[in-house]
């Protein structure tokens, strides 16, 4: 049985290292919505409504109900963000407003 030991071993941890969260792809709808609600986590202003209404008529929608699931995650976990998150953060929001 010894040599099914370091087997088991390695089956687990390549099996952890694809165990990894993925987040929205920059750029897209979900990753605009993903952003204001970590904004949001972050004590910054925003104005949805101006990022919402530079979107594309088909992609409000996506917006509004990708929006409302990191609202619902970030209401059950809220997070703090440091400084350095925080201005990252209002860089982005403030590039969505004007896109």
């Amino acid at each position: 049985m010894p040599v099914c030991k370091p087997c088991l071993a390695g089956a687990l941890l390549l099996g952890l290292g694809a165990c990894t969260t993925v987040g929205p792809v920059p750029g897209t709808v979900e990753y605009a919505a993903a952003t204001v609600s970590r904004a949001y986590d972050c004590g910054l202003r925003v104005d949805r409504s101006r990022i919402i209404a530079r979107l594309d008529r088909q992609e409000r929608q996506r917006f509004i109900e990708a929006n409302a699931g990191y609202a619902v995650k970030s209401y059950k976990a809220p997070r703090r963000c440091e400084a350095s998150e925080r201005e990252r953060v209002q860089g982005e929001i403030g590039a969505l407003a004007r896109r």
